[in-house]
């Protein structure tokens, strides 16, 4: 199956407007005034994609497509936004189910429409069917087990209060391959784009594993995808959380940027792993060695992996320290990149560990959109029922 680019922005947008005529139908109805944070298109194993709905308890409502465009949507709301809504529209503790389903079936009314009007034909929409839960309970059903599916994500914030909803929509296949289908071959093959997206959990795992080696704690790969996203739209996509880490480019057949984050306390644990009884005021000249030194060798290992399928060398930079907001840390990288592109391939990685020293760590790898499609095109891949992504066979 080809993908083409253009196919892949102007869904990526129809998606972005879609979530905003919710947002906007969401307002008349409770007068919460909303902002789409996070849209993009993701492609990940099913496994990975259940983060999307971890942490928390949401509620909400499953669609399913029918027509010229087959596939489902949920949309869920957090507690806080579900209680806002009910607060509203359901004030004596009754109907709050109805109320959930309701305001769902409005806002995916509107959500589903441009999408309708750009294929000028009818999408038709099942009732919605309330749904509630975390993780896999909130996603399509449609979502199978064992393959790298694509997803177009959503995330709206309310502007003066703490709720947001997302909105997840999973096309069929087929669909997909007909809505995406490039006018020549001058498209992504979708096999290929599941060969480097796995490619890049293996460089993770190694980089987990590196973090492993050299501090003594152990790390595990957890979340792995490869989203394709407005090249405006990366910083919001690390949120405004604080975080010490390294920034670095690399370059060779693939050029690009790596970001390695981790949360504060995080860093302070490895960073304290690899030199027991060091200052733990601030961030030094030591530390900050200390940090990039594991980032560096952390980067190896994720860069190797993509270095052994291409066949071909790439460098990268020494890592650079870092420390303030995600968002902050991503807007001077984003900038040059703007430069030459309006979208990008997203590669995000977590690493955490869930023992009495629990850390998390973030990988974001934003490669040159010209120079990954090139590289993806020189890729010799077999059918993907026949390979399942060895860089010993790719070749």
């Amino acid at each position: 199956m080809q993908i083409d680019i253009d196919a892949l922005e102007t869904y990526n947008d129809l998606a972005r407007d879609g979530a905003e005529s919710a947002a906007a139908s969401l307002s008349q109805l409770t007068g919460i005034q909303t902002r789409v944070d996070v849209t993009n298109v993701s492609l990940a194993s099913a496994a990975d994609l259940r983060y999307e709905f971890v942490g928390r308890e949401f509620a909400g409502v499953r669609i399913a497509l029918g027509g010229a465009f087959s596939g489902e949507t949920v949309l869920a709301f957090d507690d806080r936004a579900r209680e806002a809504i009910t607060d509203v529209l359901a004030p004596d503790g009754t109907m709050e189910r109805s109320a959930v389903e309701e305001v769902g079936n409005i806002m995916m009314s509107g959500f589903i429409d441009g999408w309708a009007d750009h294929l000028d034909t009818g999408i038709d929409m099942s009732p919605p069917t309330y749904v509630e839960g975390s993780g896999e309970e909130m996603l399509p059903t449609n979502v199978a087990s064992g393959e790298q599916l694509m997803m177009f994500r959503s995330r709206v914030q309310a502007v003066d209060e703490a709720v947001d909803f997302r909105i997840c929509l999973m096309p069929e296949r087929a669909t997909m391959a007909e809505a995406m289908e490039p006018p020549s071959d001058s498209g992504i093959d979708f096999e290929k784009l599941e060969v480097f997206n796995e490619m890049t959990a293996a460089g993770s795992a190694n980089a987990a594993g590196n973090i492993s080696t050299m501090t003594g704690i152990d790390a595990d790969l957890e979340v792995n995808r490869m989203s394709f996203v407005p090249i405006e739209d990366v910083p919001a996509q690390v949120g405004d959380e604080r975080y010490v880490g390294t920034v670095l480019q690399y370059e060779g057949s693939i050029g690009g940027y790596l970001v390695i984050l981790f949360d504060q306390p995080s860093a302070r644990a490895v960073v304290d792993a690899m030199m027991p009884g060091g200052s733990e005021d601030g961030w030094g000249e030591m530390e900050q060695s200390a940090l990039e030194e594991l980032c560096n060798i952390m980067t190896s290992g994720f860069i190797d992996g993509w270095a052994n399928v291409l066949e071909s060398e790439i460098q990268h930079s020494p890592p650079q320290f870092v420390a303030d907001m995600g968002s902050s840390i991503l807007s001077p990288v984003v900038g040059r990149m703007a430069e030459s592109q309006e979208h990008a391939f997203l590669l995000d990685s977590t690493i955490e560990t869930a023992d009495d020293r629990a850390f998390r760590c973030e990988l974001f790898a934003l490669p040159n959109e010209r120079e990954l499609t090139a590289a993806l095109d020189a890729l010799l891949v077999e059918r993907a029922d026949q390979l399942e992504a060895d860089p010993s066979e790719v070749f």
